[in-house]
């Protein structure tokens, strides 16, 4: 960021009282709430650092970390003392004080937007580190940052700062998140909307290779009739042979060349049945697996139009989070598992996932679908927590983009799941619900 903007935006946060909350929303966005509702948000982003506002940034789960614990206790509902630019450089140092049942606690936060070295500091009145977004050793920089060591100024600048004069620092900001949301959802959309399309491909093939019931039919009756004839020939075929002629029942010659050779006639007639055998029982559950193929298709295709659709980069991270890696966790590819705000919502792929998930949510889980229509099936775990609103909503959004393209304003039931009745597979009756609109055409 500019230092002529980040002087401009420490003259508007000093008419700040209070800071309510503050918390991360994900791995690098830093969201603050002063004044009970006015929310601004801190990128600390590596050499890419910006503050911005917008009306929503959807939390994509709740932090724990240390650095976590000791900002939300250190920070929410905190007064706000005295905001500076420190040493006239790109670090922004908020001082509070918190009233605790003993005496007043003094706190800096420092917001470092210093390139490589970006960074989040919380500080107690003695400048010695509570906590820290990154810690820094002395291997990679000069200035440590750790817990329990007093805090280094960083060098003044060797340069004077031109200056960019803004209009309106709150329009800016609202400026900020939508040209950077512009250009990463578009790099973003390109990315995912491509590694989509590449499963989508390959199921596509499969589907396309795909027997057909009627080959399927007539290729167990086939090797049905070899291994017949083969018992019938048992006389006139030798040990090991890798090639037999054998004359069939209408007096013609049948020419078979084995893959490998058998120690005696009955293993290649026995070869020959279960070949047979396998051949039957594709034909007969082949509606199975091109049903699971279809569904698996059209759910991709559902997808990829969500992402089509997304207007924001939260909607898309959320959709497609980033792979835990070392985490070997078995998914059932029949369920799509969301993560909203630190809630696990699920839901169906096909009849099969919405089967599994009525079948393995809990009393107090909460079920969604849309009313009157057939829709997948959604389950929100509650572990038993009265669930916010939005996150009902943000569940019923995707009930809906993942049953239908439609751009039109549609209602979704919600209850609890013990309110829900199994009638047959992945019908059911319920009562005692709510209802929910949700509008995509906006």
């Amino acid at each position: 960021m500019k230092l002529s903007h980040l002087k401009q935006i420490t003259d508007y946060l000093q008419n700040f009282k209070k800071i309510s909350a503050a918390f991360r929303v994900s791995d690098s966005i830093i969201k603050i709430v002063f004044d009970k509702n006015d929310a601004l948000y801190f990128n600390m982003q590596r050499s890419n650092s910006s503050i911005f506002k917008c009306e929503e940034y959807p939390r994509s789960k709740v932090y724990n970390a240390p650095f976590d614990v000791i900002l939300a206790k250190r920070f929410n509902r905190a007064n706000v003392l005295h905001v500076m630019l420190l040493n006239n450089d790109k670090i922004i140092r908020i001082k509070t004080s918190l009233a605790s049942a003993y005496k007043e606690e003094i706190t800096y936060l420092q917001i470092e937007f210093t390139g490589k070295y970006t960074n989040v500091i919380i500080l107690d009145e003695d400048n010695v580190v509570l906590e820290a977004l990154r810690h820094v050793d002395l291997f990679s920089s000069f200035r440590e940052v750790r817990v329990g060591q007093k805090l280094l100024d960083v060098p003044p600048a060797p340069f004077v700062a031109k200056e960019y004069p803004l209009e309106d620092v709150e329009q800016f900001l609202y400026g900020v998140y939508e040209k950077e949301q512009n250009a990463k959802l578009d790099n973003l959309k390109k990315q995912k909307i491509s590694q989509l399309e590449k499963k989508l491909q390959k199921l596509q093939k499969l589907y396309e290779k795909l027997d057909s019931q009627g080959s399927l039919e007539k290729e167990a009756e086939e090797n049905g009739h070899l291994g017949n004839l083969v018992l019938s020939n048992v006389q006139n075929i030798k040990p090991y042979a890798r090639e037999i002629e054998l004359e069939d029942y209408d007096g013609s010659k049948v020419h078979i060349a084995l893959q490998k050779r058998y120690p005696t006639p009955f293993m290649i007639s026995e070869m020959f049945f279960s070949k047979s055998k396998k051949a039957k029982q594709r034909a007969k559950h082949l509606h199975i697996e091109e049903e699971s193929l279809r569904s698996k298709i059209e759910h991709l295709k559902r997808f990829i139009h969500v992402i089509k659709e997304a207007k924001d980069v939260a909607k898309i991270e959320m959709l497609l989070p980033k792979k835990v890696q070392n985490k070997k966790v078995r998914q059932n590819d029949s369920i799509e598992v969301f993560w909203i705000e630190g809630y696990k919502v699920q839901l169906g792929k096909n009849e099969k996932g919405n089967v599994e998930l009525l079948k393995n949510a809990r009393a107090k889980d909460i079920w969604l679908h849309m009313k009157d229509r057939p829709s997948a099936h959604v389950i929100i775990t509650t572990d038993k927590q009265n669930l916010p609103q939005n996150i009902i909503l943000a569940a019923a959004r995707l009930c809906v983009e993942f049953s239908t393209t439609s751009k039109d304003r549609f209602l979704v039931d919600y209850t609890p799941r013990r309110e829900v009745t199994i009638q047959n597979g992945a019908n059911v009756l319920y009562n005692k619900y709510k209802t929910i609109e949700v509008d995509t055409r906006a």
